[in-house]
């Protein structure tokens, strides 16, 4: 059986559907934050391999969207990206990007570390690194189809897939008892006032058709410049497509405004958003799951490993150069949710420090202000330039 272009957009589009409904009814799932593309594509994989091994079914989808689907997900986070931003955070945003770009190194240098103690392909460990912790499903779905193309490597998209799943489920469970070892240890209490989290105010109009018309085109021409430079320009350090598009979009949010031109970045998330879903969904739908079960071992290891540093790091660097305050403390949980999951799981993290122990008002602004752009490209540069050492094998 095999879906056309149209068939396997609506079977994506169900399977998503389906995903956020169990989410929603799934306590465990709604906890750890699993995006509903992941429970709604794994829901499906499972059924089609019991089908194809007790069977002689046969069945496949219609992928051809899915690379301009992605490329549009970097295009619209780059589109959010408002430098003007920066600002904001102040001081505290600055220290909290300072402490991630070593953490990011820190992160990719354990992968390796440990797939090399494993003997595997060190492309393993920054898979198991900063590709789909920090960088999530997208990132690691991103570089999946880049190795398996460029240096065919088995069962790439699996690992990552499954690795970010276990990413955001051990980024909740870890951050938790590390948040609380600090406030007890150190007798920390928040001094803010309650209600100082940001909150959205009843005035926020709703995203017009025009807006969204307009976020639209910016993508749409963030994709196409991005593809064309992925294509054309010959640096001694391969950047791909994807992350072109994601410089592109910056540009064009940042620069619009010259033009005496507005953009709404909530329609650029909403689009990005939908286009990561999709595509998501339909890599999980896809995906063999046999072969998933085979790398759980090694993947179940280094994931062990990263737990082990991300904790240390956060108690001995984080939680210091933060300021040893209550403030601190809720980064830190903040930070393991960051460092293994996601910005969702990171404010997770924190409404659940703050719901127990009292507000921390700066936590809430420079968490989100990292998340929502800065740490991706830290991250891409940052994988760049390891893709571009000999013994990694990153290739063109």
């Amino acid at each position: 059986m095999t879906l056309d272009p149209l068939e396997s957009l609506l079977a994506a589009l169900a399977c998503l559907l389906i995903g956020a409904a169990i989410n929603r009814k799934v306590w465990f799932l709604s906890k750890y934050n699993i995006p509903d593309p992941i429970t709604g594509g794994l829901l499906f994989a499972a059924v089609i391999s019991i089908l194809m091994a007790v069977s002689e079914f046969k069945f496949s989808l219609n992928a051809t969207m899915k690379p301009t689907l992605l490329l549009m997900f970097f295009a619209g986070v780059g589109m959010s990206a408002d430098l003007r931003l920066l600002k904001q955070g102040g001081k505290a945003l600055a220290i909290f990007l300072v402490v991630l770009f070593p953490f990011i190194l820190l992160q990719n240098v354990t992968g390796i570390f440990v797939a090399k103690a494993l003997d595997l392909h060190p492309l393993y460990g920054i898979i198991v690194g900063s590709i789909t912790l920090v960088g999530g499903h997208g990132t690691g779905a991103a570089y999946a189809e880049r190795f398996a193309e460029v240096n065919n490597l088995q069962s790439v998209m699996e690992l990552s897939m499954t690795s970010a799943t276990f990413g955001l489920i051990l980024g909740g469970i870890a951050a938790g008892p590390v948040a609380q070892y600090l406030i007890s240890k150190h007798k920390l209490k928040s001094e803010a006032k309650a209600g100082g989290e940001l909150q959205a105010t009843a005035n926020t109009p709703p995203i017009s058709t025009l807006g969204t018309i307009g976020a639209f085109m910016g993508i749409v021409a963030a994709v196409i410049a991005g593809q064309w430079l992925g294509q054309n320009v010959k640096l001694p350090i391969t950047i791909p497509s994807f992350l072109w598009c994601m410089v592109i979009g910056v540009a064009i949010r940042n620069l619009v405004p010259f033009a005496g031109l507005k953009l709404d970045d909530r329609a650029s998330d909403l689009i990005s958003g939908v286009s990561l879903s999709l595509f998501l969904v339909m890599t999980m739908m896809a995906l063999n799951l046999v072969e998933v079960a085979l790398s759980a071992g090694p993947l179940l290891l280094i994931l062990v490993a990263q737990v082990a540093m991300i904790s240390a790091y956060t108690i001995f660097v984080t939680f210091r150069l933060m300021g040893r305050d209550y403030e601190a403390a809720v980064t830190s949980a903040a930070f393991i949710g960051f460092s293994m999951g996601s910005t969702a799981t990171a404010i997770a993290n924190m409404q659940a420090i703050v719901a127990k122990y009292g507000p921390a008002p700066q936590s809430f602004l420079i968490v989100p202000l990292a998340g929502a752009f800065f740490v991706d490209l830290m991250n891409a540069l940052i994988l760049t330039g390891f893709l571009s050492l000999g013994f990694m094998g990153g290739g063109p």
